[in-house]
């Protein structure tokens, strides 16, 4: 929770004698600086970062119009609340986790659209305020770093981190965390939440008999038919391990887990990859399993759930999809049919 003020042990301003030789110092600091009085105007904005906005001092000071360097639509930049002492708002303006606050200021980082520039910059943002010897507040100082290739760096080894290196989907971690938290929310909003696992069939005898740089030619092109399939932004598909993948579905009812389903199944059938070895067909095919949660559960019933509608498909002959809700031990036949018509 932050706290509602800031500290006034920060510094406060220089005496009069040293105001001039206080102001050249900070227009000529490397960091980039700016900043306001008490009415919000500009009164410093050094040539560091001029450089950093490509917006010149002569064009900015006077005014209130700084929100402009930054961002293509006027909001509040960090200086703005610690002048306002609106420490409640920031948590509304920067992502969570990306702010903090101490007796000397506000921190913050936020990607920042630098219109004039005409590229994003991700900025570490610190601001503060100064006052007087009286104690009354008479201006906020903010100051700037340009970490754009940091957090790239960060977000290309956080993406890696959660990726199947071999096909490019989630991995198994990143499967476990999202199947738990699409629980959570599923249990929270009362939403249905639809779980598909996926196995190829007969994956071993194609290994056996294409080797295994086929093997994951094979996998990595059942990967991206599975990823193709997938329309909503929310839906996640994974690699479970070896030859099965995972599919959440978040707010999917029985009839919507069964369309996609037939869908996943079909979509690699028309791959044709052929498969000489493989008892279900001449080309490799897919079993997919399914459960809906409609009550509050938890993910490995969910996972077992499915599993068994897995197992169960293959035991029927692979090559084929059953989806079941929780619980149940088959899926409603008339809501089947009606799908493979639909889809025939």
């Amino acid at each position: 929770m932050l706290k509602s003020h800031v500290s006034k042990s920060v510094p406060r301003a220089a005496p009069q004698k040293d105001h001039g030789f206080a102001i050249s110092l900070m227009e000529h600091l490397v960091v980039p600086t700016f900043v306001l009085d008490i009415d919000s105007r500009v009164i410093i904005w050094n040539k560091a970062c001029e450089r950093l906005t490509g917006v010149r001092a002569e064009d900015v000071l006077g005014t209130n119009y700084y929100w402009s360097a930054f961002y293509d639509k006027r909001r509040p930049c960090l200086a703005d609340l610690v002048l306002a002492q609106s420490y409640n708002e920031i948590g509304k303006l920067y992502p969570k986790g990306s702010y903090g606050l101490s007796d000397h200021g506000v921190s913050a980082e936020n990607w920042c659209v630098m219109p004039v520039l005409g590229q994003r910059l991700y900025l570490a943002i610190d601001a503060g305020p100064i006052y007087d010897n009286s104690g009354k507040l008479t201006a906020v100082v903010e100051t700037l770093r340009d970490i754009t290739s940091q957090k790239l760096l960060q977000t290309n080894l956080e993406t890696l981190a959660a990726r199947d290196g071999l096909t490019g989907l989630a991995n198994r971690r990143t499967f476990d965390e999202r199947l738990a938290e699409e629980v959570r929310r599923a249990s929270r909003e009362r939403q249905p939440l639809a779980l598909l696992m996926v196995d190829i069939d007969y994956f071993k005898l194609f290994n056996d008999s294409y080797g295994h740089q086929k093997g994951d030619e094979c996998l990595r092109a059942v990967a991206r038919a599975l990823g193709d399939t997938l329309w909503r932004a929310d839906d996640i598909a994974a690699r479970y391990g070896g030859e099965e993948f995972a599919i959440i579905l978040p707010d999917t009812r029985l009839s919507g887990a069964m369309l996609m389903a037939e869908h996943i199944r079909t979509a690699v059938e028309d791959l044709g990859i052929g498969h000489s070895t493989s008892v279900a067909s001449s080309h490799v095919t897919l079993s997919v399993g399914g459960a809906i949660s409609v009550d509050p559960c938890a993910p490995d019933q969910l996972v077992s759930s499915a599993d068994a509608a897995l197992y169960r498909a293959k035991r029927e002959g692979r090559n084929r999809s059953i989806v079941a809700k929780l619980g149940c031990s088959s899926m409603n036949a008339n809501i089947a049919e009606r799908v493979r018509r639909k889809l025939a």
